[in-house]
């Protein structure tokens, strides 16, 4: 620290959080370079050590009795450099300090681009403030632990996720030949990712075979119950029945079957079953005997009434096998001598029609199609974790064709079974005696995370934010993690929101999502959470568990780049009048 310089500045004041600095000729200070709030300081009190501080604001002070005034700079204390290496926290510094000088780019590297180990480095992003300087992150600590990207639309979020993931899909350990081990499954509600990755493996609803034995009791019931009715209870008890009888009758080998288990079962035997249950009569005089339309089996006198030698008399077990079939004919009750079968009181009507609607639907042939009968669920497991005949290390679902009524449900049922894969082989790798609970981690991507997972109580989102509130809670343990990205992240379910360790807060304007970044943030710093409305487009505040420190960071360009421009609206508007496709357009929405 030169003379000159140091009579130039001085440290007036030293508070826990915060430096006064007094300057004197701050063109002179600052040696010709540009200083303004967020450059760095270098304030130092011996040779060894030095406290790294970023300028927070600045004021000039009242000129004094010789018509002279100062700049007083406020700034926030950051860490400390000594022998050679940065460390967070700055309460070692002597009193009173030596000196203040603008940092040096070297100082400002050994900060940054020092701090992660060289194995562990991945870096996609320079400081806003100096594009010469790197901002590496830990990548253990940034894929191991959640992240979130938030900001408003046109901000930056699909460039910074595309951006992430190749450079992390790019990354080797050697000089191998072929894909890297990692592994990443997009949730693509707005068709996006497909222009970014185009090696990846796509699934849309044409290719997607999510077969609906897979569902667990939540999603089952949530796409063909409606909980607003009054017959709710009988309608689920009767579907549990069915569905748990037929999957035991088609995995005999299996010794426990239960409602829940992912074993395969006939749709359509269930809703036969269903078909005859409400339809069902029963001979008055012996109610094991069922009415059933058969001449073979009895004849019914033409006046139709009965002895206790009429219908056919079933156990429970052979009365299911009967119904699973076919759908059965019943003779028309009669008084004293037929009656109705217990659920044939109208009571499944409503339920049977929307779930036969449901099967039917083209739209969900993804889930109830014909593919499901020879579907497996390690076929399906590897068509969505890129394991399919070709490899891939990043899989893209595409949602934009997905009715939303079974938006969520088709979010939570992936969600779900790729968590259950990693639990079952940790399990697997603990027995073989591996310390590690997985080699293959996977990033789950969900982009627009407030459709499928909102900080809402309502019925339909019920599934999907117990599957990923699982994950966000539990997932690290078996090598699944999220990314979630959120223009309105006030709107997201707080429980996985607050399970997030990095962040990537990029420019929000509104109000409500800056407060609720503020207040669920790990590590908030100084008045960086201030800065959210005025960032650029591509600028972020990068904070978390993984990086050094919070700072603002611009995000490298990715390439390809996401199909998520905006749309030139003025300039399109401004040309010849357009000849719009109305025939073609119609045969993409019918799929003609």
């Amino acid at each position: 620290m030169n003379d000159e310089v140091e009579s130039m500045a001085e440290v007036i004041s030293v508070f826990p959080d915060r430096v006064r600095i007094a300057v004197s000729d701050i063109a002179a200070f600052s040696g010709g370079k540009s200083l303004k709030v967020g450059s760095y300081l270098r304030i130092t009190d011996t040779e060894d050590a030095a406290l790294i501080a970023t300028i927070e604001n600045f004021c000039l002070e009242a000129a004094n009795e010789k018509g002279v005034s100062r700049h007083v700079i406020e700034a926030l204390p950051l860490g400390l450099i000594t022998d050679g290496k940065f460390v967070r926290g700055g309460d070692a510094l002597t009193i009173p300090p030596t000196g203040v000088e603008p940092a040096t780019e070297d100082d400002i590297r050994m900060i940054f681009q020092d701090s992660v180990e060289k194995i562990k480095s991945f870096t996609f992003s320079e400081l806003a403030s100096n594009p010469t300087v790197s901002v590496p992150v830990d990548g253990n600590r940034f894929f191991n632990k959640h992240i979130a990207v938030v900001g408003s639309t046109g901000a930056g979020k699909s460039h910074t996720i595309s951006n992430i993931i190749q450079t992390a899909v790019a990354s080797k350990d050697g000089t191998y030949d072929g894909l890297n081990n990692s592994h990443v499954l997009i949730f693509d509600i707005h068709s996006e990712y497909k222009a970014a990755f185009p090696d990846a493996g796509y699934l849309d609803v044409t290719s997607l075979n999510l077969p609906y034995w897979l569902l667990n009791s939540e999603e089952l019931e949530e796409i063909i119950l409606d909980t607003g009715e009054r017959d709710n209870y009988n309608q689920s008890s009767v579907f549990r029945q069915l569905v748990t009888v037929n999957k035991a009758k088609y995995n005999p080998k299996v010794k426990s079957v239960f409602y829940d288990s992912p074993l395969k079962f006939s749709i359509q035997e269930v809703l036969n079953a269903l078909f005859n249950t409400k339809n069902e009569t029963l001979n008055s005089k012996d109610e094991t005997r069922y009415m059933v339309i058969d001449p073979a089996a009895y004849t019914l006198p033409t006046d139709g009434k009965t002895d206790k030698t009429h219908g056919i008399e079933l156990d429970g077990k052979q009365r299911l096998e009967l119904y699973f079939k076919e759908r059965l004919k019943f003779h028309q009750t009669k008084r004293e001598s037929i009656t109705n079968g217990y659920y044939a009181d109208s009571s499944l009507e409503k339920f049977f029609v929307r779930f036969e609607s449901k099967v039917a639907d083209e739209r969900l042939d993804f889930l109830f199609g014909k593919a499901a009968e020879t579907a497996t669920l390690e076929g399906t497991l590897q068509s969505l974790l890129g394991y399919g005949a070709n490899k891939s290390n990043v899989t893209i679902v595409d949602l934009s064709g997905v009715p939303f009524e079974v938006l969520s449900i088709t979010v939570s049922l992936i969600s779900r079974i790729v968590f259950e894969y990693g639990y079952h082989y940790k399990v697997l790798r603990n027995k073989a005696g591996e310390t590690v609970n997985t080699d293959a981690p996977i990033l789950l991507v969900y982009e627009e995370a407030h459709k499928y997972v909102p900080n809402s109580d309502l019925t339909k989102y019920r599934s999907s934010k117990l599957s990923i509130e699982r994950i966000a809670k539990e997932g690290r343990k078996y090598g699944v993690t999220l990314m979630l990205s959120s223009q309105r992240p006030s709107e997201i379910s707080e429980t996985i929101f607050s399970q997030c360790s990095n962040f990537l807060a990029m420019r929000l304007t509104n109000p409500a999502d800056q407060a609720y970044v503020a207040r669920l943030l790990p590590d908030t710093l100084g008045n960086l959470c201030e800065k959210l409305p005025t960032l650029k487009a591509g600028e972020a505040l990068l904070i978390g568990e993984a990086v050094v420190m919070p700072s603002v960071v611009k995000i490298r360009p990715c390439s390809p780049a996401p199909s998520s421009n905006d749309i030139p609206y003025f300039e399109l508007w401004k040309k010849d009048w357009a000849k719009v496709p109305f025939d073609n357009i119609k045969k993409e929405w019918l799929k003609e």
